[in-house]
């Protein structure tokens, strides 16, 4: 799959209907076909998807396409996470 060692730029972040979800539009595609994680535990055997779940307050993604829909917990500020979801991106899953 195309998530698994490549690293991803965010092209912009697009605001959604719901305040606790975000679109992180990326400079290529993640997954042909909708990928929908909802716990952390559901992310295992993806490197890209582990990592974002390793930022605290992410309570679920889905990937399609060039994107990325990250969920947060309600007490978590989007200024909070939005660099750290950037960086995880960056890095592609891959660590530091």
């Amino acid at each position: 799959m195309a998530q698994r060692s490549a690293h991803f730029r965010v092209v912009q972040v697009q605001p959604t209907p719901n305040p606790n979800a975000a679109k992180f539009v990326l400079d290529r595609q993640v997954s042909e076909q909708s990928i929908s994680f909802l716990t952390a535990a559901s992310a295992d055997g993806n490197a890209l998807a582990r990592a974002l779940f390793a930022i605290p307050g992410v309570s679920s993604l889905l990937f399609l396409g060039d994107f990325i829909t990250v969920n947060k917990t309600p007490e978590t500020a989007w200024k909070d996470l939005t660099p750290r979801v950037k960086q995880a991106l960056a890095k592609g899953g891959g660590g530091a």
